[in-house]
């Protein structure tokens, strides 16, 4: 186990090392943001070609890592094309000048490099060992994983219809899955990672990797889905303070009932 994980740090550092000297010739460290989901297809083509794990364990977890990785970074490409250096990157280009070159290379692609290595690490264990069969919870883990696929990508989806009306411009989504939570993409995400690691704890050696899951969740919530995108979009999009006030940040639920009693409903 410890050579896969060696293998997939290797791998996770070539990648990011490579990225990052792309984003100096780009001046766009913004392609950061679509190798992310790139790198965890890298680590389950790893794990698949030198994990002495189950061989239709290995095939469904690569699959899974493979298919959400490629959806993401689809779809990031797809969004980004033409936009520009994301705000997140231009505010410290800003602040560190002629230096953000090479202090990116730390405080964003090693440090997303080392993010990626600890939450892939269900793919690695429930690809380096476990049950010469597949188990229940091999099945209960593509169950989670499904759901979350596409509860995000549906999320995506609807958003993406929404913002290609014209009418729409400066509104508040809040329809289809977004009267349910704030950010089902983020929700749907998280879910993934759970999924993966249910299949990983096929082995109940490898409930430690629980790691993973749990610090994909805190990023999405605490560091860099929730709470960064939610720092500036109450100033920059009317009604979105009345949107927190009946709709869920992050777990899916109905939405609060109005003051008056009332459930609120999207609008239309």
């Amino acid at each position: 186990m410890l050579e896969l994980f060696a293998l997939s740090a290797a791998g996770i550092a070539a990648l990011m090392l490579g990225t990052w000297v792309l984003s100096l010739l780009l001046r766009n460290a913004s392609i950061v943001d679509i190798i992310w989901g790139l790198g965890f297809v890298l680590v389950a083509v790893i794990g698949f070609a030198f994990g002495d794990g189950y061989g239709p364990r290995k095939a469904l977890i690569a699959g899974m890592t493979a298919a959400w990785g490629l959806r993401l970074s689809i779809y990031l490409f797809l969004r980004n094309a033409g936009a520009g250096e994301d705000f997140r990157y231009k505010r410290m280009r800003a602040h560190y000048g002629p230096r953000f070159g090479l202090i990116s290379l730390f405080t964003v692609f090693a440090l997303q490099g080392a993010l990626m290595f600890v939450v892939s690490l269900p793919v690695q264990v429930a690809q380096a060992a476990g049950p010469d069969h597949l188990t229940w919870l091999d099945g209960a883990g593509a169950l989670v994983w499904l759901a979350g696929l596409l509860f995000e990508s549906i999320g995506d989806w609807q958003l993406a219809r929404f913002k290609a009306d014209a009418a729409n411009a400066g509104k508040v989504m809040d329809r289809g899955l977004w009267a349910w939570t704030r950010h089902p993409n983020y929700f749907g995400d998280s879910l993934v990672w759970w999924g993966i690691f249910v299949v990983a704890a096929s082995e109940p050696t490898h409930l430690w990797a629980i790691v993973g899951p749990i610090v994909m969740t805190i990023l999405l919530v605490r560091v860099s889905g929730v709470a960064l995108l939610e720092k500036t979009i109450v100033r920059r999009r009317p009604g979105y303070e009345e949107y927190i006030a009946r709709t869920s940040s992050f777990i899916p639920r109905p939405p609060r009932r109005t003051p008056g009693g009332t459930a609120a409903t999207p609008r239309h």
